[in-house]
Parts: C-alpha cells; sequence; structure tokens
C-alpha cells in the first residue's frame, strides 16, 4: 500500500501512524499511572499523608460494617434500631444507671440518647425514675419486658456470634478483641487535638 503513495503520501501516512502511536502509547503510560489508584478508577491524587484505605479510622468502620450487617436482619425482625439494641444490652448488664453514665457506656450523645430512651419507654422495654441521690438526675433501669426481648433475641444473635466465630477463628477473634481493648486504653492518655471533632484522619 505504501508502495502505491507517492513520496508525499507516503511521508503523511508516515506521520499519521508516527502520531497515532505516540497518543496509545502516552494513554497507556497514562492509564499505568491511573490503575487502581483510586476508586472507580478515578485518577490518584498526591495528597501528604497515608492512603485512604491504611486510614485507621475508617478500617475499623469498614470492619464494624462487615459485622453489623450479620445482625441487622435479626434486629430489625424484632423492631429493634443498632442503638436501641446497644442500650438494651448496656441495661441488662446493671440494676440501675445514670443517664449520663448510660450515654458514656453506649458511645451515644446526649440528645439521641433521650430520643431513643423515649422510644424504648414508650414500648415498655425500660423504667426510668429520679435518683434518690440526687433528685436532679435520672436512673434507668430495663424492665420485664426489655429481658424478654433480650432473651428472645439472644438464640439469634449467638447463632451469628458463632457463625463469625467460625468464618475468622476463635483464637484470631480472641486476639483482635485483646488488641482493640488495648489500643482503647493506650490512646485513653493521649493528647487529643482540638482542630476539629468527628474528623477521620
Amino acid at each position: 500500500m505504501i508502495n502505491m503513495l507517492n513520496g508525499s503520501g507516503q511521508t503523511d501516512l508516515l506521520l499519521a501512524a508516527a502520531q497515532t502511536w505516540s497518543i496509545r502509547s502516552m494513554a497507556r503510560k497514562q492509564s499505568g499511572k491511573n490503575s487502581g489508584s483510586g476508586p472507580a478508577g478515578a485518577p490518584a491524587r498526591r495528597v501528604p499523608m497515608r492512603d485512604f484505605s491504611r486510614s485507621l479510622p475508617m478500617s475499623l468502620l469498614r470492619a464494624r460494617e462487615a459485622v453489623m450487617r450479620q445482625f441487622r436482619p435479626s434486629l430489625r425482625h424484632h423492631g429493634l434500631t443498632e442503638q436501641q439494641w446497644r442500650i438494651l444490652r448496656a441495661l441488662a448488664a446493671v440494676e440501675t444507671i445514670e443517664v449520663t453514665e448510660l450515654a458514656r457506656t453506649a458511645f451515644l450523645l446526649g440528645p439521641s440518647l433521650s430520643r431513643i430512651l423515649r422510644d424504648l419507654e414508650a414500648r415498655q422495654l425500660i423504667e426510668r425514675r429520679v435518683a434518690e441521690a440526687d433528685q436532679r438526675r435520672a436512673v434507668v433501669s430495663i424492665s420485664a419486658d426489655g429481658l424478654k426481648l433480650i432473651e428472645a433475641v439472644a438464640p439469634s444473635s449467638e447463632a451469628i456470634y458463632a457463625a463469625i466465630t467460625r468464618r475468622y477463628g476463635a483464637r484470631k477473634l480472641a486476639e483482635l478483641q485483646d488488641m482493640l481493648g488495648v489500643l482503647e486504653r493506650s490512646l485513653m492518655g493521649m493528647e487529643v487535638a482540638e482542630e476539629g471533632s468527628e474528623a477521620d484522619q
């Protein structure tokens, strides 16, 4: 084909081929740089911090989501949210507890806890009264109906725990819980920066 063209035609064809090869080569190089570097193939950005996939808060959130995904269907079946179940589980371990201490135990903010307690009280799953030692404080306890609900959910919850243990390994799960406890205790005495709150790093 090239031999059938005059000199000018051959030159134009060769230049066009060279340009096409150059463009494809640059595209391949760019694709190689971007491959796997960002979500959904997005170009990577250079930022002066660790890769997002190695973010400790995000790793913990992803692990929590993987765990809670197993428990949510059972909780929904019994008409409970994750936060409501968390409060009932905390209350089942004590006779009574002050509301402020319950917020710390269940890791819930005050306004959220107040709303959830109202819902649980309306369902007669908890009992709330004024503290005898301090009339300004309220104490909460789980009711008989709340304990019955705990007993109804318990078999399903334990079955899910057993399935997770079989899949992940009993020894590894125990080690993981120990390591998380050590991590929590080691960071308790660490000075907290005041630049912002709830910011994942």
